[in-house]
Formats: structure tokens, sequence, C-alpha cells
């Protein structure tokens, strides 16, 4: 049996793809970001909380970092701020927790010996594309901090491959969504306001394109990259090269919900011109020739998984629909 590290494990993603560890037969380390109220995040709310050892840390600190990868086999290096409005207000703290988190990771990674690291990048990085579908040659943007850090985290990782060849690939996810998504993101905006009865939902601007991917689909993308050794020193997209626009996205919500919610533009969901992205395609091509992976669930697929988990009560709860969440 394998032991595997995954930081980042109490966030959205994180807790995911910990469940499909489990359910793969490795034994899980999962980092929890360290709190007083010893608070596990989404592990909370796993099936499998006794299967895994949780850890309780931070990042940011490189002697915790090198503690934690001891023994380990593989690491998924999820642990990051992601938001991207909170970026504007915060940039200090995702240099510090984006890229030295990354070199703290890598090094200790090093240090001990692991086997395999898988880094975590976004979409982001790529920023408004310049052409469609965006491929893994595609220019880097730094549109907002947040892709700025990731972009300096990406080349963080990278740099550990071309000097110390440190087994790494970086696995760059396109828009993921699914249970347990912050509501700051567009699809449990949409889905909690409407479960929570409103009759109007305010949003930024629908126009842009995305490519979402259920988050079922992205876990397997990362778990199917750690298991190919060709993916070693390699970027490689998690997409379902399937694009649309934000406002169909919200359409077909409404209409898998059967509601008549009406949607207004509210100014403070709004990105500075400059910084928003409008258009993101994936071009899996890669990542199938590597691996063979598709994507299991289509967009109508996975929003209906997605709803469903919502419309339970015990899970509605946990979100503050009332409130703009950077």
């Amino acid at each position: 049996m394998k032991t595997v590290l995954v930081t980042g494990a109490d966030g959205f993603i994180g807790s995911h793809l910990v469940e499909l560890l489990v359910r793969e037969g490795y034994k899980v380390k999962a980092l929890s970001q360290y709190n007083s109220f010893n608070y596990w995040g989404w592990l909370e709310d796993i099936i499998c909380l006794e299967d895994i050892e949780v850890l309780n840390g931070d990042v940011r600190d490189p002697h915790y970092c090198k503690h934690i990868t001891k023994g380990v086999d593989s690491v998924f290096h999820l642990a990051a701020l992601i938001a991207i409005p909170y970026s504007y207000v915060a940039p200090d703290s995702y240099v510090d927790t984006n890229i030295k988190g990354t070199l703290n990771i890598c090094q200790a990674a090093l240090d001990n010996g692991v086997q395999r690291v898988i880094h975590t990048s976004t979409s982001e990085v790529y920023g408004t594309a310049q052409y469609v579908p965006i491929d893994e040659k595609h220019p880097i943007q730094p549109q907002s901090p947040y892709s700025a850090s990731k972009i300096g985290s990406d080349a963080m990782a990278m740099s550990f491959f071309n000097a110390f060849d440190l087994p790494l690939t970086i696995a760059r996810p396109f828009n993921t969504y699914g249970p347990r998504q912050s509501a700051r993101a567009v699809i449990p905006t949409i889905i909690t306001q409407i479960a929570s009865g409103k009759k109007q939902i305010k949003l930024g601007d629908v126009s842009p394109t995305r490519d979402f991917n259920y988050v079922a689909d992205t876990c397997r993308g990362f778990l199917e990259l750690a298991r190919c050794d060709k993916a070693i020193g390699e970027t490689v997209n998690i997409g379902s090269n399937y694009e649309i626009s934000v406002g169909d996205t919200l359409e077909l919500i409404r209409e898998l919900m059967g509601s008549d919610v009406e949607f207004l533009t509210d100014d403070q969901r709004l990105r500075p011109e400059k910084s928003e992205v409008f258009r993101l395609w994936c071009d899996n091509t890669k990542i199938n020739g590597l691996t063979g992976f598709k994507p299991a669930y289509s967009i109508r697929q996975g929003l209906q998984e997605t709803i469903n988990w919502f419309s339970v009560a015990e899970n509605l709860a946990k979100y503050k629909a009332d409130l703009y969440n950077v």
C-alpha cells in the first residue's frame, strides 16, 4: 500500500481526491490547515474519515513540510489560496501560500526522496484565450494577483524538476465544480440561492465562457497523471474540451431546478476589466494521449449531481446564500 500526502485536503477538490485515493487503496495523509478549533474543513464530511490520517499544519512552514513528507511515496499538492477577488485585496498572502508554500513542499519532497509530486496549477494562468482550444503551449498571462501567484508557483515547481530531477508533474485543471465548492464560485452561488428560495440572484458578468469539469473527473485526472511515468516533467491540462458561457450554464441550472429566478448584475461581483478572463476552453489532447483520460460526466450530468447535493438541507445549511463571499 503506497502512502500519499494530500495538501489542501480540507478543501473542495482535496476532500474529493482523498475519497478517491482511499477507494483506490492508498494510505492517505490529509493535510488540513491548522486552526485552534481543530476544524478539518470538508474532511469533516467525508465518509472515509476513519481511514485516513489527518494532519494539522501549514505549507508556509518549511520545517513542518519536511516533517510530513517523511515516509511518503507521492504528494498531491493542492494547498493554495484560490479566490480571485480576495487576491485583489490581499495579494501578499497569495505569494506566501502559493509560491513559498510550493517551494517548501518541493524542497521537502526532494530532501525526503518522494517518488512523485503532482503540483496543482489552474487554467487562470492562461488568461483570456488567444486561441482555442487552449493547449499547454498557450502563452501565460497574469491577469490577477491570484493567477500571477500560480504562474510563480508553477515555475517554482518545474524548476525542481529541471534543477534537481524531482519527479514532478504540473496538473492544470480547468474550472472544476461540484459538491462542497465554495459559494464564491458561480455555480454554487446560483444553486444555493435558488435552493434557498430566492427570486432574484445577483451576478457578475455572465458573458465569459468556461470549460467546466465535474470534480470527480478532475480528481481522476490527478490520479491518472500520478500513475503515468511519461507525465514526469510535463505540464498537463485537465479539462473536457467543451466550452459553455456562464450565462448558458445559469440557464441550464435554472432549467434543471425548475426555477423562474431572475438574474441581476451586481457591480461588486465584476472583475476589473483587464483582469476578467473572458474565454477558457481546454485542449485535453495531451492528457488523453498520456493516460487515455476522458471526462465521464457531461455538463448536464455534473450539474444534476451538484444540485442533488446542495438540495439536501444539511448541506445547504453550511452556506450563507445571502452573503457575497470573496
